[in-house]
């Protein structure tokens, strides 16, 4: 006679089948969170580089508030929250202000036309006729100004519309990373030390080793690129402010940006030389273009190499050529 089915339960299967059914169960939790955590995948890897790269600062925060981790780590990601989010704000509330500046100043430099163009280009082959013609219907055809000042704005506002959701998107995206650097920060000596030993199980003194050669490089890229994007972006807006050009605040955010791309700022730079001089004003765009060139090429080719090396460990010689 067959048993009762009240008296069936997990001991019927074998052990290799509960394995199985154990590994299923588990592999499907494993999925599930990680597809709860794409979203914000992003951000908690941004969490992750800005407490790893800025531990040095929590631990001194901490000292001097008597050991108290939480306590540190709320005023570390308030520090955080200064330096990093702020800017994103004060952009966005400038914004709509710095894109009206640069439009109006467009539409100043075009309202008279421009000057005749001078007879040389009409002498360069193949493409001289063609530029010479298009200047002097620019400087002597009111319409086609105008059509020209639209499709230039036209464009400039897509861009400052695309801009505001970007920084929008920007500001909730750090303000999430920095809700989880707090609890990284808390209990982040805790997740170390379980790290450390997982390395240790896996590659011995080897493993220890590279964890703390990969902690070093991160830390000391991190600093050294945010670093000196914020010095670019400070000096640029600067520089655009001394000599002038409107929306200088957000010229100096953009080029905080481009300072990721090699010659990132003279993307802004140069354009904004070649108007102050279209104004007359030659002394401010000489000016302009000597204060971008030293500050861009100290900063990019000697401060960061420098910065990277010293806080990661690695041979400056290789860095220098790396940057």
């Amino acid at each position: 006679m067959d048993e009762p089915a009240a008296n069936a339960g997990p001991g019927k299967y074998s052990a290799g089948t509960q394995t199985v059914i154990a590994v299923i169960v588990i592999g499907l939790l494993l999925l599930g969170c990680v597809l709860v955590l794409i979203p914000f995948a992003s951000a908690i890897l941004w969490a992750i580089i800005l407490s790893f790269s800025s531990w040095g600062i929590f631990n001194a925060i901490k000292r001097m508030l008597g050991g108290r981790a939480s306590l540190a780590a709320l005023a570390m990601t308030l520090l955080l929250a200064g330096i990093v989010v702020a800017p994103f704000v004060i952009v966005g509330s400038s914004l709509a202000g710095n894109v009206s500046d640069v439009i109006e100043a467009i539409r100043r430099t075009f309202a008279a036309g421009p000057p005749q163009p001078p007879q040389w280009i009409n002498d360069v082959p193949v493409i001289g006729p063609h530029i010479q013609g298009y200047l002097s219907g620019l400087a002597n055809d009111q319409n086609a100004r105008k059509e020209f000042i639209h499709n230039l704005i036209a464009p400039l506002k897509e861009v400052a519309l695309e801009l505001g959701k970007a920084l929008g998107h920007g500001i909730f995206e750090i303000s999430l990373s920095l809700v989880v650097c707090f609890f990284l920060y808390r209990d982040g000596e805790a997740a170390a030390a379980r790290l450390e030993s997982a390395a240790y199980r896996v590659g011995g003194e080897r493993g220890s080793r590279l964890l703390e050669v990969a902690r070093l490089t991160v830390k000391g890229v991190v600093q050294g690129i945010l670093g000196t994007a914020l010095i670019q972006g400070v000096g640029g807006g600067i520089g655009f402010w001394i000599a002038g050009v409107p929306g200088a605040f957000l010229l100096g955010f953009a080029t905080f940006v481009l300072s990721f791309v090699p010659l990132g700022p003279m993307l802004l730079w140069a354009p904004a030389a070649g108007w102050l001089y279209y104004q007359g004003a030659t002394g401010w765009a000489i000016f302009l273009v000597i204060w971008s060139v030293i500050s861009n090429t100290v900063v990019e080719q000697v401060l960061k190499p420098i910065i990277i090396a010293r806080t990661g460990g690695t041979p400056f010689l290789i860095v220098l050529f790396g940057a």
